[in-house]
């Protein structure tokens, strides 16, 4: 009776576990196949390339339309704005075309910016450095102390303006290297625009030796001037200048200064001194130049050298060696009894 008790729960459980995996496949037997298959490419792989092919198509038609824009406003307002607009008008399209297609694909877009909305302090905290970069990008877009094409001198570097982008702007040096730097170092340091007028002053300084005359070196300077009459910029406050600069100690000083073109700039300067060189040489107009003279003493034979003066006769002294040392002894002296009192 017992034994037949305790494996009654036994075999219901065996019973159980059969008929579940009887209906499981019952079911499974009974399933149309076909219709599976239909309704998973109908509700995920078909949707899934479709998506796939709709973001594909966006991003190319985002990509012509920048270009297009790029173009359009590089060639009619500034280089600079147009090739920003252009990158925002492709990220543009394709958050767009995101927020269009995602949720076809059965992604919610308005989840993904409620985690980004939760997020935002923290993420502010850590990119504290690259929020500084946007926003002194966007100082330097609305401002616009420099453009693209533009020679400049900013955070203690100087090269060529590349490209000005929202974070980071870029430089290509005269010896052809290419410098990223970020915006925010740019708006805090002070920025040179050497190439923000039309014309430059080309300024050379020269040394003439005191034995020439005032006359005839200003005729020569004002030859070496003329001879760059193909390089200078006419008009009011523009043309030349020769000034007499200072009485130094070693030379008279002159400066030349010349306007040109800004193009042209490192070219009309190296032609000036060339032709301060050539002028020179031809007036006999010296240019000194500092000269250090070392002199050493004659050094004698062995046998001529000259002998060293005698030591004068030590003094004698009564009660000293001539050592220097006392003949007797000190001994510290005791005072008795009597002579305390």
């Amino acid at each position: 009776m017992n034994d037949q008790a305790g494996g009654q729960p036994g075999s219901q459980t065996t019973d159980t576990i059969t008929q579940e995996l009887t209906r499981l496949y019952d079911q499974l037997g009974n399933t149309n196949w076909n219709e599976a298959l239909i309704g998973l490419l109908s509700k995920v792989l078909i949707p899934a390339i479709l998506g796939s092919l709709a973001l594909l198509a966006a991003y190319f038609v985002a990509k012509l339309f920048s270009k297009r824009v790029t173009t359009v406003l590089c060639s009619k307002i500034d280089e600079t704005l147009g090739r920003f607009i252009g990158k925002t008008v492709f990220y543009g399209i394709l958050i767009t075309a995101g927020t269009m297609v995602l949720p076809k694909l059965g992604i919610q877009v308005s989840g993904i910016m409620a985690i980004l909305a939760t997020a935002g302090f923290a993420i502010g905290l850590a990119f504290q450095g690259t929020l500084s970069n946007f926003s002194a990008g966007i100082l330097l877009l609305v401002f616009r102390p420099f453009k693209v094409g533009d020679s400049v001198v900013v955070a203690g570097v100087s090269g060529k303006v590349n490209e000005i982008e929202i974070f980071t702007t870029t430089l290509d040096t005269s010896d052809n290297r290419r410098l990223i730097l970020p915006n925010s170092s740019i708006a805090g340091t002070t920025i040179e625009n050497i190439s923000f007028h039309a014309h430059r002053r080309v300024d050379v300084n020269v040394w003439v030796e005191y034995a020439s005359s005032l006359d005839a070196t200003r005729q020569a300077l004002t030859e070496c001037v003329q001879l760059m009459s193909a390089w200078i910029v006419p008009g009011e406050g523009r043309g030349y200048q020769i000034m007499l600069n200072n009485l130094g100690t070693h030379a008279v000083e002159w400066s030349i200064r010349i306007w040109v073109d800004r193009d042209c700039f490192s070219a009309a300067r190296e032609a000036l001194i060339g032709n301060v060189k050539v002028v020179f040489d031809r007036y006999h107009i010296g240019i000194p130049h500092l000269q250090t003279q070392v002199s050493h003493a004659a050094t004698r034979p062995i046998d001529q050298q000259p002998k060293p003066a005698a030591s004068p006769p030590a003094i004698a002294i009564p009660g000293v060696h001539a050592n220097h040392e006392r003949s007797v002894p000190l001994r510290p002296r005791v005072r008795g009894e009597g002579q305390r009192r």
